[in-house]
């Protein structure tokens, strides 16, 4: 006799799908604009050097806009990938958006409301996986 199907979790693996992908393509935007010499760089360059951190440590932000969004995309450690993301999130409000971080926007919203949905989809996503529509599987131990 078949197993009836849970049907409240059947979807579970396509939601997991729709997050990952969601939340890398929209993160990578970041990180190619940077790649191709929109200015992002040498801001990020600049910020991290006026906090007296080595300039090498603007790479970080490749690491968390390009190459973690990538893992995540593909499903590839997946839970590392979306730890790379939240922790550059948490880089770049300290670094540059502490200010704003208990004001609103002019249009009403909460001023830091991308970064804030980036963060938790990125904690989301690490506490998820990646689920069964991933080059990693489901059952990968950083997937």
């Amino acid at each position: 006799m078949a197993e009836p199907r849970d049907v409240a979790g059947s979807h579970d693996d396509g939601g997991k799908l729709v997050l990952r992908v969601a939340l890398g393509v929209l993160i990578l935007f970041h990180g190619v604009s940077k790649l191709l010499g929109g200015g992002g760089f040498a801001f990020v360059t600049s910020v991290v050097t006026k906090a007296g951190l080595p300039a090498a440590f603007a790479y970080g932000a490749y690491v968390g806009e390009v190459l973690a969004p990538i893992l995540i995309i593909l499903g590839l450690w997946t839970r590392l990938g979306a730890l790379l993301i939240a922790i550059n999130m948490v880089v770049a409000v300290v670094l540059v958006l502490t200010s704003k971080l208990f004001a609103m926007a002019p249009t009403g919203g909460y001023a830091l409301e991308l970064e804030a949905i980036y963060l938790f989809a990125a904690i989301a996503v690490a506490l998820l996986g990646a689920g069964r529509y991933s080059l990693g599987g489901s059952e990968g131990r950083w997937n």
